[in-house]
């Protein structure tokens, strides 16, 4: 299922607070009640929301962090991440970064680089890129996630067809132990999935705590990603999948 703009907007306030009422959100986007309960409906069979009496509530195991929360979460971590991957990528090369606290970090680490050009779905990265005077910086249309500073919707996506970078940096919100990428976010996952296909070679950001996580939601497989940069060693298991596969893994400790 791709959300709609108002779907995707009605996941975030469920999410953010803990509830959503059907006259509430009807009034909310001047539309008619049926049109919101039939938008309830469809989330709910994509597994995004559960219908109770008069609205619906975020569904159990598909909630994501806080954006803060996500931020200071292992942030040590993320910086050695960050700036392992933006030492991978040259000057006078052109990239994606796309929504993640991780992406941001690697957005930090190349504030030195020189004639890049970063096309991005996340305002928080297009801030901090702005202190690099040597980056072109371009960002997606779409709409806008107050709560993490993301673009995501089918504008974003037709926006990132448009491109053909060096490379697609992404972040993931779990990593299932068969080697999946996993979000919560199905406008999120399109968009991400627009994004590998737009690069020549892909990289993943990712700490540690992705692996203690899940969310409903495919983006792709480690055997789609040239590497994986991430701060603790993956599982043994997994780890023997990403050399059958020719997928680098880089600790960053």
């Amino acid at each position: 299922m791709v959300l709609s703009i108002r779907q995707s907007e009605i996941l975030e306030l469920a999410r953010a607070e803990g509830r959503v009422l059907v006259e509430e959100l009807a009034q909310r986007f001047d539309v008619t009640l049926q049109t919101i309960r039939r938008d309830l409906g469809e989330m709910a069979e994509a597994g995004l929301l559960d219908r109770v009496h008069g609205g619906a509530v975020p569904r159990a195991g598909t909630v994501n962090l806080g954006y803060e929360s996500r931020r200071r979460l292992n942030a040590e971590a993320k910086a050695a991440i960050g700036a392992a991957c933006a030492a991978a990528i040259p000057d006078n090369s052109s990239l994606i970064l796309n929504l993640g606290t991780t992406t941001e970090a690697v957005a930090q680490a190349l504030i030195h680089h020189s004639n890049i050009t970063v096309v991005t779905n996340n305002i928080n990265v297009a801030n901090i890129l702005l202190a690099n005077p040597g980056c072109e910086i371009m960002v997606a249309g779409g709409a806008l996630r107050r709560s993490d500073g993301g673009l995501v919707g089918e504008l974003t996506t037709q926006f990132f067809e448009q491109f053909k970078v060096d490379y697609a940096v992404v972040g993931t919100s779990a990593l299932d132990p068969d080697g999946d990428m996993l979000d919560f976010d199905l406008a999120e996952v399109r968009v991400s999935r627009a994004i590998l296909r737009q690069a020549r070679q892909s990289f993943l950001v990712t700490d540690h705590s992705k692996l203690g996580r899940t969310a409903p939601a495919r983006i792709t497989s480690l055997s789609e990603i040239d590497t994986v940069f991430t701060d603790k060693p993956l599982p043994a298991e997994l780890s023997a999948r990403c050399a059958e596969w020719n997928t680098r893994i880089r600790v960053c400790a």
